[in-house]
């Protein structure tokens, strides 16, 4: 379901629940401006189409003991899509990497992860990470302190382009 066959309603919704993802279905009616029914129907298909992925808690990392957030830009010897593809699996596999981007550039991918503290990302690095095949190179870098960490899309930045274009 591409943007243009999503009507306002539906980036409404989208950005409703982007926002607040544990609101009723009346509340996001009444935030939209439909009544209910019709206002569930939309939100099963945004799901079934897949442009909403899920729900899920923000959780405060520190709070929970998970001092230590570091990304790291890993650097491979080959390029090759099954290469590629096998790092890609074994970084959904290890749970300290939270996620995980290919890149285009100097760097490979880009990996954020986050550990309880630095001697088990330490551990993990020269275990795991380093010591897995194809992996040329890693460079890390120790989040001291986040300035923004907002998910999602800016919805009000797609409205704006598409009352250009209209």
């Amino acid at each position: 379901m591409a943007t243009t066959r999503l009507d306002p309603i539906d980036r409404k919704i989208l950005s409703e629940l982007q926002a607040d993802g544990r609101m009723t279905n009346v509340e996001l009616a009444k935030r939209v401006g439909i009544s209910a029914p019709p206002c569930l129907r939309r939100v099963r298909t945004l799901e079934e189409s897949g442009l909403i992925r899920g729900y899920h808690a923000e959780v405060n990392a520190r709070e929970l003991g998970f001092e230590v957030q570091v990304f790291a830009m890993v650097g491979l010897d080959s390029q090759a899509e099954v290469e590629l593809s096998a790092f890609e699996e074994r970084c959904r596999n290890w749970p300290l990497v939270r996620e995980c981007h290919m890149l285009n550039g100097e760097v490979d991918f880009i990996l954020k992860c986050v550990a309880p503290d630095l001697s088990s990302f330490q551990s993990f690095l020269t275990g795991e990470l380093l010591t897995t095949p194809n992996v040329a190179s890693v460079k890390t870098s120790l989040v001291i302190r986040g300035a923004k960490d907002e998910p999602g899309v800016p919805f009000d930045v797609l409205e704006e382009r598409l009352s250009r274009s209209a």
